[in-house]
């Protein structure tokens, strides 16, 4: 059993041993489909509804400690009704706790951007929980101060190594070091959502794959009683960066420009011509009518409700997004429901990178307190905890019930039980598109504070993009480039 495993683990770890090399960024091939007799058990006839919520679905470790594991997280009961990722990490959580009786699980659980604030407030404190999601941006700050626990050791002797995919890892990366294991799904943050009927009314057979059709058709809809073209809202500011411009501007740069950014080389700035003409862009089609007039004062929830009721043929947010969309509207509108569209940004006609990328990965990763490390028995749980809410379990759960994927491989997704538009969702973001990085999943908080309180006066035309662009920059330097 894994006793075994977390017995040279743990002596790793108290030895404080590094091993250099982490190869974060290689695609190993998924391995044969190894899940246990309790995961078979788990996948046999059962409804998508079922928690599956027994002891046998747990990893089975057989764990020397008994005591309390106190868990932060942003899965609240009404955040996983719809998302796959949150109702599979938390039927993971009771399943666990189900599992180790003698182990009394603290959860603290809070809305997503009431996390971010609290999780952040308690690690100035040094005050962090004993298991938590770490933020991609907050690692590299967080490890510095050692605060998080090396796992890059408990990751490699992990039984389900093998069926990580590695990629997965980057934005959990310090000097060669895994701080966290890539929790939830693997999603998309920039999808566009768009009702093919009003579209084909428009004159467009599929969402326009260029801009300038947009704006024939924003014309047609207002002409017709459609307010809104696309629905956006970047109320909580960290919209138009994750949702948007992580895109926008690989479709302008590419690729290489952001990996020289998060390693520190310093022949990418962002006040490169390239990311300037993508901010230029992101406020001239702000500008143009095509999005609602409130998209810097609302909400992803709010505006996509806009899209809901009719009122606007498209929205652009992320899977979470995509995924309460199809819930409500399949619940209350079967014929809206059935013509849901899914397409990627428009390409900008003086953009010269891959028009089909689409941003995607995952941004937050369960995490360890370093403090962890003096208790071994209890290490060897939390260890467990983490491996559990991100292996194969929840990966053939979620993959199973949502067409999602996780951080462990599931190496044939049957699609034959799911719809058509759980199919052409699944199809769209791991077979049809490329997949590019999410910013703020990456570089360090405060160069995102800026970027992101910018680019609402860059939307809104108060701003240059050269001068969104200096400042950005500037704080890249500060607060990562230099440290």
């Amino acid at each position: 059993m894994k006793k075994k495993v977390f017995a040279s683990v743990l002596s790793a770890v108290m030895a404080a041993s590094v091993l250099a090399g982490c190869g974060s960024t290689s695609q190993p091939a998924a391995s044969a489909d190894e899940t246990s007799a309790e995961a078979d058990a788990e996948e046999a006839d059962v409804e998508s509804e079922d928690s599956e919520s027994d002891a046998d679905a747990s990893s089975g470790a057989e764990l020397a400690y008994a005591g309390e594991i106190n868990l932060m997280h942003y899965s609240t009961s009404e955040e996983s009704e719809g998302n796959g990722g949150s109702d599979g990490f938390r039927t993971m959580i009771d399943n666990w706790e189900s599992a180790h009786p003698d182990i009394q699980l603290n959860q603290n659980v809070l809305a997503n951007d009431e996390y971010k604030t609290q999780i952040a407030t308690m690690a100035a404190a040094d005050d962090l929980p004993d298991v938590f999601l770490l933020q991609g941006m907050n690692t590299r700050s967080w490890a510095s101060q050692g605060l998080v626990l090396d796992l890059t050791d408990i990751i490699k002797a992990s039984p389900y190594y093998s069926d990580y995919n590695t990629s997965y890892f980057t934005p959990f990366l310090a000097d060669d070091k895994i701080y966290a294991l890539p929790a939830l799904t693997g999603g998309t943050c920039t999808v566009v959502v768009y009702d093919r009927q009003m579209w084909k009314d428009a004159g467009f057979d599929a969402f326009p794959d260029n801009w300038d059709d947009v704006r024939k058709a924003s014309e047609y809809f207002k002409a017709n009683g459609v307010e809104e073209t696309i629905a956006f809202g970047n109320g909580g500011q960290w919209q138009a960066n994750s949702c948007f411009l992580s895109t926008l501007g690989n479709r302008y740069t590419g690729k290489e420009w952001f990996q020289k950014l998060i390693d520190k080389d310093s022949s990418a700035k962002f006040t490169d011509e390239s990311f300037v003409k993508a901010l230029q862009f992101t406020q001239d089609i702000f500008q143009s009518g095509v999005f609602n007039e409130d998209f810097n004062t609302i909400t992803n929830e709010d505006a996509r409700e806009y899209f809901i009721s009719g009122d606007a043929a498209a929205f652009i947010g992320g899977n979470w997004d995509e995924s309460y969309i199809c819930a409500t509207l399949k619940e209350d509108s079967e014929e809206k429901y059935n013509n849901i569209g899914f397409a990627v940004l428009p390409q900008p006609a003086d953009a010269t990178e891959d028009p089909m990328s689409q941003n995607i990965g995952l941004g937050y990763g369960l995490a360890i307190n370093s403090r962890i490390a003096e208790d071994p028995d209890k290490l060897a749980a939390c260890i467990d905890l983490i491996e559990y809410l991100t292996g194969p379990d929840f990966s053939n759960y979620v993959a199973k019930n949502y067409a999602l994927g996780g951080l462990t491989r599931v190496a044939d997704v049957d699609l034959s039980g799911f719809d058509q538009i759980a199919q052409d969702f699944y199809n769209w973001s791991y077979v049809d598109t490329t997949a590019c990085e999410i910013y703020d999943s990456y570089l360090d908080p405060a160069v995102w504070s800026i970027c992101n309180t910018e680019l609402q006066s860059l939307m809104n035309g108060d701003m240059s993009a050269e001068d969104v662009a200096k400042d950005v920059q500037a704080a890249y330097e500060e607060n990562y480039l230099n440290k």
